[in-house]
């Protein structure tokens, strides 16, 4: 399973009050979630999100309102994967369980660049900035993990098991 897209980048202690401000959170709609997405911290976001691009933030992403709007906004305005130097572990638990490829790799934090395109292979773990030539080693997902993620959440997994 593969990731590749341009990359948003932000700072330390991106939290879930910017990625989904909490006046939307009145709707479980995801793609009224994803219109919003991000729209405090950069206004340009939603308007130039691809399907499949990347987030890249620094430490703490997702901190704050343990919220599970704020990875479904993300997943569906079509982010593919964020990493991060590290995760508030209520968003890492959060993204995994609806099904949002998340990866924390402090040196990829630091090396990759806003508009960079990115490849991660989540099988190895590994970051590929197509921009630059580089690659950073990143915590390679464990099967059941992709496996939650390659059924589009924890309930859809679940579900395929019965």
């Amino acid at each position: 399973m593969n990731a590749k897209g341009s990359v948003f980048k932000y700072g330390d202690n991106v939290d879930t009050d910017v990625i989904i401000p909490a006046r939307y959170l009145n709707s479980s709609d995801p793609g009224e979630l994803a219109s919003h997405c991000m729209e405090d911290i950069d206004k340009e976001f939603i308007r130039k999100v691809q399907k499949g691009d990347i987030i890249v933030a620094e430490k703490n992403f997702g901190c704050g309102s343990s919220r599970e709007h704020a990875p479904i906004a993300i997943k569906a305005a079509g982010v593919s994967c964020v990493i991060a130097e590290t995760f508030a572990r209520i968003f890492y638990r959060n993204a995994i369980n609806i099904g949002l490829p998340i990866i924390e790799c402090p040196e990829a934090s630091k090396g990759i660049d806003a508009g960079d395109v990115v490849e991660v292979d989540f099988d190895s773990g590994i970051i590929y900035d197509r921009t630059k030539g580089t690659q950073f080693q990143g915590q390679p997902f464990p099967e059941f993990m992709q496996k939650i993620i390659a059924e589009g959440g924890l309930i859809n997994y679940i579900n395929s098991q019965n």
